[in-house]
């Protein structure tokens, strides 16, 4: 049964909210936040955590995505390489800056804002450590280097080098007015990478299965609704500083994923352990220690990157952070992959069944 705020409000004897994961969200003064992006994966989650809190949203976008009409949501059209007019005069309490991949684009951003917005929120990603040595990594880790990479364009091999840099921008321009999160994969209803949807979609179908490394091996993600019910707490609360945004270590691991999966589906799938050796053999991972496009999620322990799954969230735990369970996150996760069209139900990642049956045949004669 769900209870109405009133009565949340009797039981709890304060002015507290609890949301999905626990959060308590103490009332709160409304904000006027803009959002530049909001109309892809992460952004709608966002809107619906702010604007449950009562806050003010304009979305800043070239407005080439559908985006569902809601009370309190305005439409500011434009383009963050060379057209931010209809930003112009305007002034909000908390930028959310979650579309932000070149320094010029955040430079552009934070010198027109600055003095019209006085707190400024930038997603980054975990992606803009060096390395993943000497774990847990915490915020203080060291960054990836810049190099000869190109700096104005994105391509495959700077994006974490181009963060880095963005992140830069931002708490050069914002000081200590300026709050960084670096999210590890987001998951959860509306994830089109399909990185987290291939574990329980492809568990679901039954049958035997080609599962990576060993059961106990870590894995991290954060489901979206986690990342927007902290991006709402530090918009009341202005916090800022750097965050991982991320389940805790060891907070799941490949095992408990897939048997979640099977104990929600109910699917009789049975588990092939195929160990790194054999996946690199089989050139479905790489070498270099990151999960794969047909191995998606888990990276092999160990190697010259130990901590690639072991990324600390405590800074932010400490701040609000809180998680959904896994049981929650796969449940939602395939509801909501049900809802998609028929063209989106062959998924972007993860082993297509010819492949997987290939390498099922191999792993048999090894």
């Amino acid at each position: 049964m769900t209870m109405s705020r009133r009565l949340i409000l009797k039981l709890t004897g304060s002015a507290l909210l609890v949301g999905a994961a626990g959060h308590a969200f103490a009332k709160p003064k409304p904000q006027r936040v803009l959002i530049l992006g909001g109309t892809g994966f992460i952004g709608p989650h966002f809107v619906d955590a702010l604007t449950a809190g009562g806050h003010k949203i304009s979305l800043f976008n070239r407005g080439k995505r559908e985006h569902e009409e809601k009370p309190g949501v305005e439409q500011l059209l434009g383009d963050r390489d060379n057209d931010l007019k209809s930003l112009e005069g305007r002034n909000w309490d908390v930028v959310i800056d979650n579309s932000g991949y070149t320094p010029k684009q955040v430079e552009l951003s934070t010198g027109l804002l600055k003095g019209h917005a006085k707190y400024y929120i930038f997603i980054s990603s975990i992606a803009a450590y060096g390395d993943f040595k000497n774990p847990p990594i915490d915020e203080d880790h060291a960054l990836a280097a810049i190099g000869d990479m190109p700096t104005d364009k994105l391509t495959g091999d700077n994006y974490g080098a181009l963060k880095v840099l963005c992140e830069g921008v931002v708490e050069k321009t914002y000081g200590k007015h300026a709050n960084i999160i670096r999210p590890t994969y987001i998951c959860g209803p509306g994830d089109h990478t399909d990185r987290f949807t291939y574990w329980p979609f492809r568990v679901s179908q039954g049958g035997e299965m080609i599962a990576p490394g060993a059961p106990d091996d870590p894995i991290q993600f954060i489901d979206v609704r986690d990342l927007a019910d902290f991006v709402r707490v530090c918009t009341e609360r202005h916090v800022t500083g750097r965050y991982n945004l991320t389940v805790p270590p060891r907070f799941c691991t490949i095992g408990k994923l897939l048997d979640e999966s099977r104990r929600v589906t109910g699917a009789d799938t049975k588990f092939a352990w195929a160990s790194r050796d054999f996946l690199l053999v089989q050139k479905a991972i790489d070498a270099d220690g990151w999960a794969s496009k047909e191995i998606p999620i888990w990276s092999p322990p160990g190697g010259d990157n130990p901590g690639i799954a072991l990324v600390s969230s405590k800074r932010a735990e400490d701040k609000g952070l809180k998680f959904r369970s896994v049981e929650t996150t796969i449940r939602d996760t395939l509801a909501w992959q049900k809802t998609r069209p028929a063209e989106k139900q062959q998924l972007r990642a993860g082993l297509t069944p010819e492949r997987e049956a290939e390498l099922l045949s191999k792993l048999r004669e090894s």
